[in-house]
């Protein structure tokens, strides 16, 4: 018996070496080595220049480079820190390891009380509503407009928080996420306003804005705005390692004390020196050569952008937005293109990009495709995109004969305040979509990305929803908290 089960066992070891021969290691090393060009995260792009060898400088907190839970006054890292504040104008700027989410969710924590009440957007990434979870805070939605044309989230209106501020009492902190994931920004002075008459800080989610304060090209910094506490994802649009982030203060609304605790409670107790190194690599290229290297990549931007005016099925978004309610700023570097009058959708323009020409791009809807584009791309890269889907422009040209039409279902809104953390706590049973409406949703159902839930915990289940989730399922998007497919969890 002991033999069998001993031969079992080799029997299972070697199945499963057979399996593991191609590593997550060689498989990102061949990936590298291939011809595929990214427009997407993260920003540098898989080319050398920041940091190299990983492996010589994969330290712990050893006496002389100092420690980013305990930073001495005059240490490495304090002086590290110290050169991004002083590039993004911030009083004052903290290192992450763990992504902008801990920062989001160190940020809300400390801004706020257990029990407490934020106001926050509707179209947040779902870092915000975790927070909310976490705190058990009442949450009180503000929502986007929305960009008719493109069926994407637009600007929060200074307006609707001015009106939600005085609409209900308690609000201890305002969260919006500017720019988007598609690019579209709100004006960030008015919100920012709004929230200082009422003695609020406004917490600013700019994971995808790291690059504004770079240049003129780009829309207004969150900081430089008036926002009390702003988070940067550098990895996304700047050249550095993934899990890299800032997070910034300025005032004295946000509490700094408990943000700082609450830093050292969601980052890792052993931060990475790699990761911090690389932060550091990065605002020190931007500090010495920064202005040269946006002045090309712009140069290269606006080039990109005049070769595709000419595209008749395609479009590529951004300079046609009208300035207004629904778009305030929008970010050039956002590489947005329309499907909407073409025989195709998004999804299947990201599957011929990608098999045709080797190019992957951030993202893919029933409606558009995201690129993703940094001060790390080349202009072979922007020249390879551009060649693609001018060729697949024509060849969509000839085969049209109506455009494809993907539903759009307008989400009705929920105003009453979500007590999240309450509602994952309930009782819940599990059951199927068609016969969840009018119900209370006990889970998160999202798509990833950009991470924006569909349904969150304590929220009714209206009608609206249920058939956009249909619409993703239909298009061929992956919706995570679905239960095979087609069970939601609700409350009991």
């Amino acid at each position: 018996m002991e033999k069998s089960l001993a031969s079992d066992k080799q029997e299972i070891n070697r199945n499963t070496k057979k399996e593991r021969e191609a590593s997550l290691y060689q498989l990102l090393k061949e990936y590298g080595e291939s011809d595929y060009y990214g427009f997407h995260m993260p920003g540098h792009k898989r080319r050398p220049g920041g940091v190299e060898y990983p492996f010589q400088i994969d330290i712990t907190e050893i006496d002389g480079f100092d420690d980013l839970h305990h930073p001495q006054k005059n240490g490495v890292l304090v002086q590290a820190q110290g050169r991004a504040a002083y590039l993004y104008g911030a009083e004052e700027t903290h290192f992450l390891v763990n992504g902008s989410t801990a920062g989001i969710l160190s940020a809300i924590s400390g801004c706020t009380s257990q029990n407490g009440r934020i106001l926050m957007a509707r179209n947040c990434h779902r870092s915000v509503y975790h927070a909310a979870v976490i705190g058990n805070l009442d949450a009180v939605y503000i929502y986007p407009q929305r960009v008719e044309n493109m069926w994407i989230n637009g600007a929060i209106l200074p307006e609707d928080v001015d009106f939600a501020l005085t609409s209900n009492e308690g609000i201890q902190a305002v969260v919006i996420t500017s720019p988007t994931y598609d690019g579209v920004c709100s004006d960030i002075r008015g919100i920012a306003e709004s929230c200082h008459r009422a003695q609020v800080p406004l917490i600013v989610d700019q994971a995808h804005g790291a690059h504004f304060p770079f240049s003129e090209y780009f829309p207004e910094d969150a900081l430089t705005a008036g926002a009390d506490v702003v988070i940067h994802s550098v990895h996304k649009t700047l050249p550095s390692l993934t899990q890299t982030a800032l997070l910034h203060i300025n005032g004295k609304l946000a509490n700094r004390e408990k943000i700082r605790f609450y830093l050292s409670v969601y980052q890792s107790s052993s931060p990475s020196y790699v990761l911090m190194a690389s932060i550091d690599r990065c605002m020190e290229l931007l500090e010495e050569k920064g202005e040269e290297l946006f002045r090309d990549y712009i140069c290269q931007l606006k080039d990109f952008r005049e070769k595709c005016q000419d595209l008749c099925n395609l479009s590529l978004e951004g300079e046609n937005f009208a300035r207004g309610k629904a778009v305030w700023d929008f970010d050039q570097s956002k590489l947005l293109v329309s499907t909407g009058n073409s025989g195709i959708t998004g999804t299947e323009l990201a599957r011929l990009l990608l098999e045709r020409y080797h190019i992957q791009m951030e993202m893919a809807t029933p409606y558009y495709l995201v690129g993703i584009s940094s001060v790390a791309d080349t202009k072979e890269g922007f020249m390879r995109l551009s060649q693609a889907l001018h060729e697949l422009d024509a060849e969509i040209g000839q085969k049209l004969t109506a455009p494809k039409t993907v539903a759009v279902q307008e989400i009705e809104r929920t105003w009453a305040p979500v007590r999240m953390g309450t509602a994952l706590e309930h009782v819940r049973e599990l059951i199927d979509m068609k016969e969840c409406e009018g119900r209370t949703a006990a889970a998160f159902t999202y798509l990833y990305p950009p991470g924006i839930p569909l349904l969150a915990p304590g929220e009714m289940i209206l009608p609206g929803i249920l058939r956009q989730i249909q619409i993703y399922q239909e298009a061929g998007l992956e919706i995570h908290g679905l239960i095979k497919g087609t069970q939601i969890f609700v409350l009991n």
